[in-house]
């Protein structure tokens, strides 16, 4: 009789990380071989650690999508949260695969902080020379700090003796293929004794009817509702726009994200089509087939910040003025190369995240999102933020726009309702809160909440007033203070309403209370930290070091949490 290898079929009762180690396991234990044949010996598994550092879910995904293809190439796969992670441990390890995404202004994302500044200390201790790595770095060319945090854990792995396999791999938004590569490459470089055979045995579940809508199949989700949340003479524009969910199977909780398609500003795509010197109706090539060039232009590639290729091609120097592609266009010596190196040359149009405002449980079948609109001017020309103009300006008449749900576990309000939540979200930061408190008062949770709000000025910056002030009078709200920073001669911030009330707020914490932050990473984000070291400092009796303790104990906790951008 032929010897097949056992499968664990999805339907059984492990989780997917569970089963992939499993099938790889036996996958490694069996090889096909003639009827009649003794099994083949196996050939041993490869020990394989993979590091993921994220701030938004993203890096954990693709470690598990890494998991899955290493079990199937001979390796046993151990899937490592960064914050669980120690220099020692490390150097026990043989085979490490790191993914990293960097975050505000290259910083490493929360959960890799305590590792990377371990790996980094002037202190720090050799790793072995028997630790073969391979790091995969996440970023957005947007940002000057481009990948900053992978490239920091690269040059720490490699100072401190660990081989490097491989050189690191980049990764900008449009990341997949550059991930799929780097992946094989590193599993390669790494080998693998034996590659493990094809699983025979079926799985016990039907294959689904239809692809699940994700970043490669969006839903197109009608939209239901945009309406601008400032009153007239804000110097702002923030949009609380609607979306229906109904048919899609999308499912999401308080604290994920949103992914939208854009379409870019017809207006700029006419400006390149002209400079080009095309009428729109020529044939191109695009990710998804042929197009005319003018619904490629609008709908495929990416007309904002260029990348190093085109500047390259349109033999431009790289200058801070050049911030989108028409001003490369125009800079460009003429004549212009031929409109397919062009084209070809061109970054794949990407979705933007927004933090999600509601809660599935208050608005079944919708989800709400909180969009500041980006606007300003450079070189007498009009910017516009690409999807945050989009939905603001054309949303509506446009009807709909694909979505799709990116989770965020490490955000989530506390599992226990019973615990105290204390927001800090000015601005649109305040998104993911409305979405906590919602889903707090439809489940009745009888923890307290404390929401910190602030913008330029109450009269025409405070962001769902209403529906906060409603909140208050219910007892759902127990405190807000807000801090409007153009009402009064000196400005005043949300870390600064901290630390005047610090005392009442280390009593939230030390009763278990949990600490939330989201919005500006630059800057915000960081003043809201050094605000809360010092009121632990202050009002919990502890030194500078013992402050720092407890708040990466609330970090561990999973109790201080930020989304931040």
């Amino acid at each position: 009789m032929s010897t097949s290898v056992p499968f664990v079929p999805d339907s059984a009762p492990f989780s997917p990380d569970q089963r992939a180690w499993l099938n790889g396991f036996f996958a490694g234990m069996f090889s096909r071989a003639p009827a009649g044949a003794p099994a083949p010996v196996a050939a041993p598994l490869h020990p394989l650690t993979i590091l993921w550092g994220s701030q938004t879910g993203t890096a954990e995904s693709l470690a598990k999508q890494a998991a899955k293809a290493a079990s199937q190439r001979g390796f046993a796969p151990t899937i490592v949260d960064m914050a669980a992670a120690s220099p020692a441990e490390l150097a026990t390890a043989e085979n490490v695969l790191v993914i990293t995404s960097t975050y505000g202004d290259g910083e490493p994302p929360d959960n890799a902080k305590d590792l990377w500044d371990a790996l980094r200390a002037a202190d720090a201790a050799a790793l072995p020379a028997a630790l073969r790595f391979s790091i995969c770095a996440l970023g957005d060319t947007n940002y000057e700090l481009f990948c900053q945090c992978g490239k920091d854990f690269d040059e720490a792995f490699a100072k401190l003796g660990a081989t490097r396999v491989l050189d690191r791999v980049d990764c900008d938004v449009d990341y997949d293929d550059a991930f799929a590569k780097w992946l094989d490459d590193s599993l390669n470089a790494l080998g693998a004794g034996g590659v493990a055979a094809t699983p025979t045995a079926p799985s016990t579940e039907a294959p689904p009817e239809t692809l699940a809508y994700g970043k490669k199949n969006p839903f197109p989700a009608p939209i239901l509702a945009v309406h601008n949340l400032n009153a007239e003479g804000s110097a702002k524009e923030v949009n609380h726009v609607e979306f229906s969910l109904e048919g899609s199977g999308l499912n999401y909780e308080a604290g994920d994200a949103l992914a939208v398609v854009p379409t870019n500003d017809p207006e700029l795509v006419g400006s390149v089509l002209a400079l080009l010197g095309c009428d729109g109706e020529e044939a191109v090539a695009t990710p998804v087939g042929e197009l005319p060039l003018r619904s490629a232009l609008t709908a495929n590639f990416d007309l904002g910040k260029p990348a190093p290729k085109l500047l390259a091609t349109l033999k431009v120097e790289p200058a801070a003025t050049l911030l989108d592609v028409l001003d490369v266009l125009e800079a460009a010596p003429k004549p212009l190369p031929a409109l397919t190196e062009i084209i070809a040359n061109l970054k794949k149009l990407q979705p933007r995240l927004y933090s999600i405002s509601s809660s599935p449980k208050a608005h079944e079948n919708q989800v709400h999102l909180t969009v500041g609109a980006v606007r300003y001017e450079v070189g007498g020309r009009a910017r516009k933020g690409v999807c945050s103009t989009f939905l603001g300006e054309r949303g509506l008449t446009a009807g709909t726009a694909g979505v799709f749900v990116h989770a965020n576990k490490a955000f989530r309000p506390p599992a226990d309702p019973s615990l105290p939540m204390i927001m800090v979200g000015p601005g649109t930061g305040i998104a993911p809160f409305r979405a906590f408190l919602e889903e707090r008062e439809a489940t009745a949770a009888p923890g307290k909440n404390w929401l910190f709000f602030g913008d330029q000025h109450a009269a025409t910056d405070y962001l769902y007033e209403d529906q906060i002030g409603a909140w208050q009078k219910s007892g759902l709200l127990n405190r807000v203070d807000t801090a409007f920073s153009r009402d009064q001669e000196k400005k005043v911030y949300v870390q600064d309403r901290m630390r005047e009330a610090g005392a009442e707020l280390w009593s939230w914490l030390s009763v278990g209370g949990h600490f939330y932050v989201c919005g500006d990473a630059k800057r915000m984000a960081k003043d809201v930290d050094t605000a809360l070291h010092d009121i632990v400092i202050e009002h919990g009796g502890k030194t500078a070091d013992e402050a720092a303790d407890f708040i990466k104990a609330l970090k561990a906790d999973k109790r201080y949490a930020r989304d931040v951008y």
